[in-house]
């Protein structure tokens, strides 16, 4: 029987993992400003390294205080690319299904063939403050490369008016893994190793394509109709990374940042593997490796608390853990052979890769939707939102700026759609 300390104990637990899950939809950019602006934890020696970077070579995003929109003439020709014919008015809007820095993910349906997509509709003015369009092409060129992979999120197309982009993407309905987390505490070690695979599968052929992911967390994995993964939100990809190849961005999100990035040393794809020890760390036990809600407190954990393991796991489990979760990259598991590595751990040796690529291994969780209007797994804090008016229509010719002008020429060469695609 639990003794009455044990029952205030995990109560407290509950009450942490409660606490975390209602914060933890915070962008990063906003993180690092309230850092900024909290005295006791700017007195932390790890925070104040952290908030004095320097700006990255290949982008800023810890700017708090940008400055105004860059002009034309400093931006990025992004070349030649198919101007389909596509138009906000070709899509019913039905309902607000997500939200993000710089715009929503809504549910809608085509009005010629009443297919159903989400499509995720960004500001172009948000996107250039915060000098991040970047960010938006490279997230628009690694859906490009994805339509060969079974848990990788899709794009139809992609089109833009004078102010906003659109990316037409495969509708996933079976909730956030993040939701589903969020209502079961944690998973048994079947149900958990299943969905480790299926994104260590992602993420190797992410990989295989020279991309680092880089923001691998339970709000960027969903589940589809059925219950398989599926990886989506490209924004912080890193393109052409060879196999020995590295990048510097500080990026990603505070509870999955690998020791490395908060060194602000050179890091490589094992970043990714990183992410995946501490998702799969979370599936087994309701939180992240080293989370605290003091941030600098967690900071310090990640870089200087040993790994620590409860003991209701299996011994594959943990060895896995300890070799994703290792601290120094050139000694984390992949390190040498990257998804090789990953996959011929007995962890894994349940699983056959070649069925789980064919989606023939059964889910061990069916999200039992009956059809694209049902939202069961869709947080309520997104489908109670009324749709805004201005999303389904282009602004008046006439009310276009000289402002909405340059966000225009920003992105040259973002629309796109195969030669064959039948709504254009």
């Amino acid at each position: 029987m639990a003794s009455a300390g044990d029952s205030l104990n995990m109560g407290v637990y509950w009450s942490l993992c409660i606490s975390f899950m209602k914060q933890r939809r915070m962008g990063l950019n906003d993180f690092i400003h309230r850092l900024a602006t909290n005295s006791y934890a700017c007195k932390h020696s790890e925070v104040q390294s952290i908030l004095n970077l320097s700006p990255p070579q290949d982008a800023e995003l810890m700017n708090t205080n940008p400055s105004p929109p860059p002009s034309p003439s400093q931006q990025i020709n992004l070349g030649p690319s198919s101007d389909p014919s596509a138009k906000p008015s070709d899509f019913h809007f039905l309902k607000v299904i997500g939200k993000g820095s710089f715009g929503k993910v809504l549910l809608a349906r085509h009005r010629t063939d009443d297919q159903f997509y989400a499509v995720k509709v960004l500001q172009k003015k948000a996107i250039l403050k915060k000098k991040e369009e970047k960010h938006i092409m490279s997230e628009r060129n690694v859906l490009l490369k994805n339509v060969k992979h079974p848990f990788l999120v899709g794009l139809h197309y992609s089109f833009q008016t004078a102010d906003k982009l659109y990316f037409v993407l495969d509708y996933i309905n079976g909730g956030e893994l993040f939701y589903h987390l969020q209502r079961e505490r944690c998973f048994l070690e079947p149900r958990a190793r299943f969905y480790a695979a299926e994104i260590a599968s992602a993420l190797g052929y992410l990989h295989s394509l020279n991309i680092v992911y880089r923001d691998l967390k339970p709000e960027n994995i969903l589940l589809d109709s059925q219950g398989h993964i599926i990886l989506t939100d490209f924004g912080l990809c890193k393109e052409n990374i060879e196999p020995n190849g590295t990048t510097s961005t500080f990026c990603g999100t505070p509870e999955y940042l690998a020791p490395e990035v908060l060194h602000k040393q050179p890091y490589d794809r094992t970043v990714d593997w990183w992410c995946l020890g501490a998702v799969l760390y979370e599936m087994l036990y309701g939180l992240p490796p080293f989370y605290s809600r003091n941030t600098a407190e967690m900071y310090d954990n990640i870089l200087n608390k040993p790994l620590q393991l409860k003991p209701n796991i299996s011994n594959s489990a943990r060895h896995l853990l300890e070799g994703l979760l290792q601290k120094d990259r050139t000694k984390r598991l992949g390190c040498a052979d990257d998804f090789v590595e990953i996959k011929n751990h007995v962890f894994f040796s349940p699983i056959n890769w070649d069925d789980l690529n064919a989606k023939k291994i059964t889910p061990p969780f069916n999200p039992n939707v009956t059809g694209p209007n049902d939202l069961r797994h869709f947080d309520p804090e997104f489908t109670d939102e009324p749709v805004p008016s201005s999303i389904g229509c282009s602004p008046d010719s006439a009310l276009v700026t000289a402002s909405i002008k340059e966000a225009s020429e920003a992105f040259v060469g973002f629309s796109y759609a195969p030669e064959m695609d039948s709504y254009l």
